[in-house]
């Protein structure tokens, strides 16, 4: 089979790994695997750049004036179907389309006129509303029947002029429904249960987790670690993500800990230079950390730590959960989307959205109790061969059209 990807990356970011280890399981089954982007870190085999950096700024300014991210774009779109003709793929795959660098309505056209075998991955809610990404932490459900009016406008992708979620909601559904053999695949249960009250819920729609290379997330040795933070051997450690900790709404949970449990150290990762100056008012209490771009460094971070809290609102599956439980760290996460689905009484715990309390208390009971099944239970369920294969298995099911599938 040639299986053809479409990603706004490849190689980096949590979609851009994902479709370069899909391509390695792709390849290492002796099919042909294929590659379509906006943006790379590395060299792409079979790799085809969608448009350049003037048409994508242009799709930008576009969006920004008058709206509809993914309906730009044209000529760029042309040019690489043409390029498509000459692959004649027997399945594509399309994961995140919302980067200003494709028009959407052409593409899925084109699937449909050429009946091509399509899987669509539900990395967010983008393809099913009228324009945003998430939805859950306003608490919008338009989408179920037609957006319009937009209660999210000024979020990103902002459109300072024009309200065009009625017509783009309405120009995704003609589109994605136009593809006779569509597969959704969700990467986690609460998206599938989203897409299913949404215009896709008569398609067919499967779930596959996103998988973790746990021959770099797995417990690894942090003494150097240690002395290089300066954090004792009987120091516990809370781990965090600054995008998450860092907001207006979960920011106060720093001196709440720091004021309940005393011994602890804060580790607050992906700062940027005004964040590290922010946290350098709590002293030695709060180790801020930059951006962390090598796995293997992050996954002594995640060893380092005794749990790791993810304070996040609207993520349809957080990938640091599953590596900080690769890791043997186990994590505590809000009650909200798709995050509490990757916990286990095993693996961590699950609170109530904003609720501090409860929050303090499940870090006491994380540090203190000892989780030695953490790691293995990771291992067992997010192992990216594990979940790759699930999808080189969805490729021939509806290539063939013979074979059932079983996620």
């Amino acid at each position: 089979m040639r299986i053809l990807q479409i990603n706004a990356f490849y190689g980096y970011g949590s979609t851009g790994v994902i479709v370069k280890d899909i391509g390695d399981a792709i390849e290492k089954s002796g099919h042909k695997a294929y590659f379509a982007y906006q943006r790379k870190n590395q060299p792409v085999p079979n790799g085809y750049c969608i448009g350049n950096v003037l048409d994508w700024k242009a799709h930008a300014l576009m969006c920004r004036l008058v709206g509809r991210q993914g309906f730009h774009s044209a000529k760029a779109t042309k040019a690489f179907l043409r390029h498509v003709d000459a692959i004649q793929p027997d399945v594509v795959h399309v994961h995140n389309l919302h980067s200003n660098y494709i028009h959407v309505e052409l593409l899925c056209r084109y699937l449909a006129e050429n009946n091509i075998p399509t899987v669509a991955t539900l990395h967010d809610c983008w393809n099913f509303t009228g324009k945003c990404f998430h939805y859950i932490d306003c608490g919008c459900e338009k989408f179920k029947t037609a957006c319009g009016n937009c209660i999210q406008q000024t979020a990103p992708p902002r459109s300072y002029f024009v309200d065009t979620s009625a017509i783009d909601h309405e120009a995704k559904k003609r589109a994605w429904l136009s593809i006779p053999n569509l597969t959704l695949v969700g990467c986690s249960k609460w998206i599938c249960d989203e897409a299913r009250k949404s215009f896709l819920r008569d398609c067919r729609i499967e779930q596959i987790y996103n998988g973790v290379d746990t021959q770099i997330f797995h417990p690894v040795d942090i003494s150097s670690l240690r002395q290089q933070y300066d954090i004792g051997e009987a120091e516990p450690v809370v781990m965090g993500m600054a995008n998450k900790w860092l907001k207006k709404d979960d920011i106060q949970l720093i001196p709440l800990l720091l004021k309940e449990i005393p011994n602890i150290r804060l580790m607050i990762v992906g700062c940027t230079l005004e964040q590290l100056q922010q946290l350098a008012l709590y002293g030695n209490k709060v180790v801020g950390i930059g951006f962390i771009h090598e796995r293997e460094k992050l996954a002594q971070h995640y060893s380092l730590a005794n749990v790791f809290v993810n304070v996040t609102h609207a993520d349809t599956l957080p990938t640091v959960n599953m590596e900080s439980i690769c890791c043997g760290t186990p994590v505590i996460t809000y009650d909200s989307s798709g995050s509490p689905e990757l916990i286990r009484e095993e693996t961590g715990f699950v609170v109530r959205e904003y609720d501090f309390c409860a929050m303090i208390q499940a870090v006491k009971r994380a540090i203190e109790h000892p989780w030695y099944q953490c790691a293995k239970i990771g291992k067992t369920l997010f192992d990216k061969k594990y979940q790759y294969q699930k999808y080189l298995d969805l490729y021939k099911a509806i290539n063939s059209k013979s074979q059932p599938f079983m996620a």
